[in-house]
């Protein structure tokens, strides 16, 4: 079933100035993009941010993927 980003992806400029992050959090897309461009896994990911599940890293590489069609 495929994942939209839309649903778990958020940017408002009260928070991180305005930077996408998941949504209900603090934490930035980029930070988990990061984490998986350093080879990391996403139970690595999920243990480090326990709010994490796996739909949300999902999530993070779809909106990567949609940035990049422009």
């Amino acid at each position: 079933m495929p994942i939209h980003w839309r649903n778990y992806i958020e940017s408002t400029p009260d928070l991180l100035r305005g930077k996408p992050r998941i949504k209900g959090t603090r934490i930035p897309v980029s930070l988990i993009l990061g984490y998986l461009a350093a080879g990391r896994a996403d139970d690595e990911i999920i243990a480090e941010f326990p709010d994490l599940a796996h739909e949300h890293i999902a999530a993070c590489l779809e909106y990567a993927r949609d940035l990049s069609e422009f």
